[in-house]
């Protein structure tokens, strides 16, 4: 494969809350953007910003130089694109940002190989704020030669891309994805469990910030999660039920290699009953509410 151009048009599939700050950022940056999303109307505020919106995957992708998916999963990302193949040109670069596991990452290879597109495995690390500000951490995995292709396409939507391997086939960048994400659901359910079980004995949680201000036990996320709380800001930069989707995959990733993930599936089960609690749409904090068998506030 020879080394290829900078690509100068992307078609970016799926405008949610992190599709939608991409797709702005793609359009900001001088790139051709044209956009799909399942519920259009939801896409329409992105003509704003000089994106193209679509009706069909299909018109989105035509004459695209790079496809980049950010769908709710694996099983939506491939149903998209199967929408989509009737304009898909032999040798288009899909960059596959959906938070898909492993499984669904080894569908969507053979789609790839089916159709003769060039996929690179490109989860993202960040949520709605880091989307709109184009400040997302990339972690890719793809042929050197296409990584040229992609570079404006990273750039836009991201302040840094970390190259993990030269194949998707491995899925090392989904792989990669789904450990920092079993941090992160982690510590917002360490977070929401002190601020609950401080509510609960009648503990100021300033008291516990102050204590662990400046020490190792310091965080920032956790700061900035139990800050959501406080102000009841549970507007989702991450909404539970994806989060409870992304704890399943991490779950059934350690099974896949023989590791048992007791926290992960713990934190699974506080999502489901937040979201069975009403709580599916808003912040992952919400995971707080699972703490309590009525109304908490």
């Amino acid at each position: 494969m020879t080394e290829q151009l900078p690509a100068t048009s992307v078609a970016v599939l799926g405008t949610g809350i992190m599709g939608s700050g991409m797709a702005r950022n793609l359009a900001r940056s001088g790139l051709d953007v044209r956009a799909w999303n399942r519920t259009r109307s939801k896409a329409e505020p992105l003509g704003q910003d000089g994106v193209r919106v679509t009706d069909t995957p299909a018109e989105a992708v035509d004459g695209a130089d790079v496809v980049l998916t950010i769908l709710y999963d694996g099983a939506a990302a491939l149903e998209t694109m199967r929408q989509a193949a009737p304009a898909l040109r032999p040798g288009t670069v899909w960059a596959q940002a959906t938070t898909a596991g492993l499984e669904a990452m080894e569908s969507l290879a053979a789609f790839a190989r089916e159709k003769d597109l060039v996929l690179i495995d490109s989860p993202v690390l960040g949520t709605k704020q880091p989307a709109e500000s184009g400040q997302l951490l990339v972690l890719a995995a793809g042929p050197h030669a296409v990584r040229p292709v992609v570079w404006p396409v990273f750039d836009a939507i991201g302040s840094r891309t970390v190259w993990v391997g030269d194949s998707a086939e491995g899925a090392a960048a989904t792989r990669l994805k789904l450990v920092l994400n079993s941090w992160v659901l982690n510590v917002t359910h360490a977070t929401a469990e002190a601020v609950a079980l401080a509510k609960g004995l009648g503990v100021d949680f300033q008291g516990f910030l102050d204590a662990v201000e400046g020490g190792p036990l310091d965080n920032g996320y956790m700061r900035v999660k139990a800050g959501q709380l406080f102000r009841g800001d549970l507007e989702p930069s991450f909404a539970t039920r994806t989060a409870e989707k992304d704890a399943r995959l991490i779950v059934e990733a350690g099974e896949r290699v023989g590791v048992r993930l007791d926290l992960a599936a713990a934190g699974q089960e506080r999502f489901r009953r937040a979201i069975e609690a009403g709580h599916g749409d808003e912040d992952m904090v919400a995971s707080y509410f699972a703490s309590f068998d009525g109304e908490a506030t």
